[in-house]
């Protein structure tokens, strides 16, 4: 069940560390790693290995987004071969 609500939250939500998806749908920080654990495995996700630096302390955490995402072109003209 949470497999399902961590990669809604990515649909809706887009890239995003481990801890913000943790911290946003109330699931432990644990749980959150299995699932995206499974989700890499099952090819529905892509992630990396981030290292951040807070106040002196280093974070340790991985970063996420769907695969094969692409983000629609900005709206508005685009510059043309003259």
């Amino acid at each position: 069940m949470q497999v399902t609500k961590v990669l809604d939250y990515l649909k809706k939500h887009g890239q995003l560390l481990d801890f913000d998806i943790a911290a946003a749908t109330n699931i432990s920080i644990e749980e959150v790693r299995a699932s995206l654990a499974e989700l890499s495995a099952r090819g529905d996700i892509s992630q990396c290995t981030v290292t951040t630096h807070v106040k002196g302390k280093t974070i340790e955490g991985f970063q996420c987004r769907l695969s094969g995402y692409i983000p629609r072109p900005a709206p508005g003209r685009k510059p043309g071969i003259k």
